[in-house]
């Protein structure tokens, strides 16, 4: 699979197999200058989030850039402490004021539980919230809607309960980081998997075995990680805000050996 290829979801809809990523990317001039360069390079699968704080600049730069909005994939979240029926409708409008687009093509509930309680159990809570994401889903103003964070238990939860089906599952996803577990239920569920942080939010680039395997391919170790992610059957996002590598992360048409490929599985 390369990067100008397509991941299909379960309501058939279409999604560019490798995303730019823009958590922590700040809002205004860096994340407007990233986002246009990003779609300069050739990226054309666009993920934000409230929580971000970018929406504004992200869909600004979208609209700026010249491209049929057609022909750009854009995803945004509900934020993870929102967890009842009538804020997520509020934040799923407040959403689309930000971004300026008439549509968007995923929405996501960014976490089953708010960050400041990691791992605690909102199942009741998230099986409400997914009541509203179905309805924004059905009024067209997104294409398709999933969940990002969850675990088996937590999406077996939205599926024992709702009327459409999580289409895309977004977690962190690296080498050293496989989540096998979570993967393997969201594929034999027809959810694709998205894997953000392929680079480990940076911490993965020094690493010794990946770049033995990145020189022998000609490649940086950043470009190995991010192919590492779609060879696994998952849609990477990278992030950036450096021209140079924002268009290095996208320039990965290349085959990791399914030796390497297991080199890499093992290493922690």
């Amino acid at each position: 699979m390369n990067t100008t290829d397509f991941f299909t979801l379960a309501n058939g809809v279409k999604i560019p197999a490798i995303g730019f990523g823009t958590w922590q990317i700040p809002s205004g001039d860096v994340a407007y200058n990233s986002t246009r360069e990003a779609l300069k390079v050739g990226y054309r699968h666009i993920d934000t989030a409230q929580a971000y704080g970018n929406e504004a600049s992200v869909g600004k730069a979208i609209l700026d850039s010249g491209i049929p909005r057609s022909e750009i994939f854009v995803t945004s979240k509900l934020p993870a402490e929102i967890k009842n029926y009538d804020k997520a409708v509020k934040h799923a409008g407040l959403t689309m004021k930000n971004i300026g687009l008439e549509y968007i093509d995923l929405y996501l509930i960014h976490a089953p539980w708010p960050w400041t309680e990691i791992g605690a159990d909102y199942t009741k809570e998230n099986i409400e919230v997914w009541k509203a994401m179905e309805e924004f889903y059905e009024s067209g103003k997104t294409r398709s809607i999933g969940i990002s964070n969850f675990n088996v238990k937590d999406t077996e939860a939205i599926l024992e309960t709702c009327r459409i089906r999580p289409m895309v599952n977004q977690i962190k996803l690296h080498i050293g980081h496989r989540q096998e577990e979570t993967t393997e239920f969201c594929r034999s569920n027809n959810i694709l998997v998205e894997g953000y942080s392929p680079l480990a939010t940076g911490r993965i680039l020094g690493n010794g075995e990946i770049a033995r395997v990145a020189e022998k391919y000609g490649k940086t170790v950043a470009q190995v990680s991010v192919r590492y992610v779609i060879q696994k059957g998952a849609l990477p996002l990278p992030k950036s805000v450096h021209p140079q590598y924002i268009r290095q992360n996208f320039e990965i048409n290349f085959e990791i050996s399914e030796d390497d490929i297991s080199l890499l599985d093992n290493l922690k």
